[in-house]
């Protein structure tokens, strides 16, 4: 197991500093509680990325997983996808727009992920992609005034993949574990129950021991 090089006590990595001690040593990188309203990241010159930084990339990674899966999915099943978040329409938007709390910056942060096209019909549908270990997902998980209300939430779990539209999420309702609304309900969609099974296996795969 490895040890603090201070106290001894445990931490992630060999010859590091434990949680307390880095902080004693570094004070003004204390880790906040919220990282999902960082304005600018920290770094450790001797021991690499902060408590803050490590969780928000970690749960960037999963996201991304969770957008890739969802993706590959609407693929195989013949849709037209195109990446619509801000990264892929204005890259680098995001480094730009750290600290910045402008209406147009606001709006720009919750463009969905998607836009997908049913080519049997040439309908068009914006897809938000969320990943929940606890596999819930509520109205006040969206960013607060969330514009897109046609937008479909797609939520990942390690076992199901799930939907609600952000109008039925502020109608009041939710996903649950236990809730019935998957992804393969959605007769707007109309997909192949049997193909979304195996890309919930590959959630499995991918999430088990998140």
């Amino acid at each position: 197991m490895a040890e603090c090089i201070e106290c001894g006590d445990y931490t992630k990595f060999n010859g590091g500093l434990c949680t307390k001690c880095y902080h004693k040593k570094n004070p003004k990188n204390s880790v906040k509680d919220n990282i999902d309203n960082f304005d600018e990241f920290e770094y450790s010159e001797n021991h690499g990325l902060t408590d803050k930084e490590r969780n928000f990339r970690y749960g960037m990674i999963k996201g991304r997983i969770a957008e890739t899966l969802i993706q590959e999915l609407f693929l195989s099943l013949g849709f037209n996808v195109f990446r619509y978040g801000m990264e892929n329409t204005i890259p680098g938007i995001m480094e730009l727009l750290k600290g910045v709390r402008s209406d147009v910056a606001l709006e720009i942060k919750r463009m969905p992920d998607f836009v997908m096209q049913d080519p049997r019909n040439k309908n068009v549908y914006f897809v938000e992609v969320k990943f929940r270990a606890s596999g819930e997902f509520r109205q006040k998980d969206l960013p607060k005034n969330y514009p897109y209300e046609n937008a479909y939430i797609i939520l990942v779990s390690k076992k199901h993949i799930k939907c609600l539209t952000a109008k039925e999420l502020a109608e009041g309702k939710e996903i649950t574990p236990v809730s019935h609304n998957y992804l393969g309900n959605r007769k707007e969609f109309d997909l192949d129950k049997d193909v979304i099974i195996e890309f919930c296996n590959f959630a499995i795969q991918f999430f088990e021991n998140v």
